[in-house]
């Protein structure tokens, strides 16, 4: 190797492949309730890097208002993203519910966490640094 080459530390490699996927995920809240104080996204985020590493993906960057969570997380090609969405959205939910429960409550009902959609983009056409700030500055919650 030569002395001059400074390895991207987000090119990560495989078997057979040389990979640098990001993606910026939006998760809502059912009804977009203001549910989330800033314990609960402090929580979030525990429980949404560990799934992440279960699927051998990394949480780069994570924050969120009272009604809305971003994600930027870094996955290998073999990680069907509908799945790890599925996945991070289910095991969040069962959690918060459990662990939050009379919170909850008093903003959701029926079972539901998280609304059935998400946004899912791609981070190539924007630095990463770029997305990183944009969620950072999120206005999290204060209490």
């Amino acid at each position: 190797m030569s002395p001059r080459w400074n390895p991207n530390p987000d090119v990560r490699t495989g078997r057979h492949v040389v990979y640098n996927l990001h993606v910026h995920l939006v998760f809502v809240t059912k009804y977009r309730r203001k549910a989330f104080t800033d314990a609960m996204l402090t929580r979030t985020e525990e429980i949404m890097r560990d799934v992440c590493t279960d699927f051998e993906a990394e949480l780069k960057q994570f924050n969120g208002e009272q009604d809305h969570v971003h994600l930027l997380v870094h996955y290998p090609p073999k990680v069907q993203l509908s799945k790890l969405v599925n996945s991070l959205k289910g095991v969040s939910s069962r959690r918060l519910r459990q662990e939050y429960d009379s919170h909850v409550r008093r903003y959701l009902w029926g079972g539901h966490f998280w609304s059935g959609s998400y946004f899912a983009g791609s981070c190539r056409g924007a630095p990463l640094t770029v997305v990183k700030q944009y969620i950072e500055n999120q206005q999290r919650p204060t209490s």
